[in-house]
């Protein structure tokens, strides 16, 4: 048996989240069973639990999509050994997430970690820096020196673009809520940073580029406010459709951006190839080895996973959190 968090319902987090013990899942052929180290929390978690995610399984399923952990056994098929440590995607999909000290992933959602890479890092590195990538490089071709904003730049999305646009030599301007938030972008390598709350996004970028507009807009958003980006995007801009974390993704006017023969780019990590996807996994280690990323990742103890999960609910979190598994904690509790 295994501890796991399990999403027994539709609703709030804090309805529908439980502790629960449960059976140790085995592995299918191409499946590998991984001891979780850590567990990354994001804002799908919390759309699994309102029912509202694309890829939500039927009820009861442990969420959690990103984990790093040790290959403990492997189903047919598999070439990874055990004791191997790996970072990747769960099959948070067929209900088998990585809320739990156990969980099952697809040999080819696994990538390598390396030895001085903390567990937390690890679980929240995949998406978010490979997606920033694909989004930024391979759809939205971007070149050095141009100008990229990021919206929801505090996020867990939005803060591995931030240093990704950064670290590839584009000037940055995020948008953000509080002031707070805006340190936080200052220090992941944003140039500009822009408080929502305070200010007129669309005037404050137009005035930021000389009325000449960026030229790409990461938007894991959606919303509102993103379909107004159409107003202050550069002629031949790009906006990175990303992601809905509002509720709605961005539908932006058609007849704006054929004014200005831009773009609505859409980005889906999930169609790129076994051997793209490690180039990128390669380059983002690389510039995670040359220091050109800062962590910003808040460490939650097993039993107050909950809490991670109603923070990204509530979208009061800065950074991202990973739930951090501790095995003595449940020797513990079972004595």
């Amino acid at each position: 048996m295994m501890r796991a968090w399990q999403v027994v319902g539709a609703g709030h987090p804090s309805d529908v989240l439980r502790q629960v013990e449960v059976p140790v899942p085995v592995p299918g052929p191409g499946e590998v069973l991984l001891e979780v180290e850590a567990a990354g929390i994001g804002k799908p978690d919390a759309f699994l639990c309102r029912g509202n995610y694309a890829f939500a399984p039927p009820l009861p399923f442990i969420p959690g999509q990103e984990i790093c952990g040790k290959v403990v056994a492997v189903g047919d098929g598999v070439s990874v050994r055990t004791g191997e440590r790996y970072m990747g995607v769960t099959n948070f999909f067929d209900g088998r997430g990585g809320l739990a000290e156990f969980t099952i992933a697809t040999e080819s959602t696994l990538f390598r970690v390396p030895e001085s890479m903390p567990a937390s890092e690890a679980a929240t590195f995949r998406i978010g820096y490979s997606t920033a990538l694909i989004g930024l490089q391979r759809r939205g071709q971007l070149r050095e020196g141009e100008t990229v904003v990021v919206l929801g730049a505090s996020g867990g999305s939005g803060i591995t673009a931030v240093q990704v646009a950064s670290a590839l030599g584009a000037r940055v301007i995020a948008v953000v809520s509080g002031t707070e938030k805006e340190a936080l972008c200052q220090l992941a390598g944003a140039a500009e940073t822009i408080d929502r709350t305070s200010s007129d996004v669309v005037a404050a970028i137009n005035k930021l580029t000389s009325s000449f507009g960026a030229d790409l807009v990461y938007d894991p958003v959606g919303g509102e406010l993103a379909d107004s980006m159409v107003n202050c995007l550069a002629i031949g801009g790009r906006h990175l459709a990303v992601g809905f974390a509002s509720g709605s993704w961005a539908n932006p006017s058609v007849a704006q951006l054929v004014r200005r023969n831009a773009s609505l780019v859409g980005v889906y990590a999930g169609t790129i190839s076994r051997a793209d996807n490690e180039d990128d996994h390669e380059a983002l280690l690389s510039m995670y080895s040359s220091e050109k990323f800062t962590s910003f990742v808040h460490e939650v103890a097993f039993d107050n996973a909950i809490d991670a999960v109603i923070a990204v609910d509530e979208g009061s979190v800065v950074g991202k959190s990973a739930v951090v598994i501790s095995r003595e904690e449940g020797k513990n509790e079972s004595a």
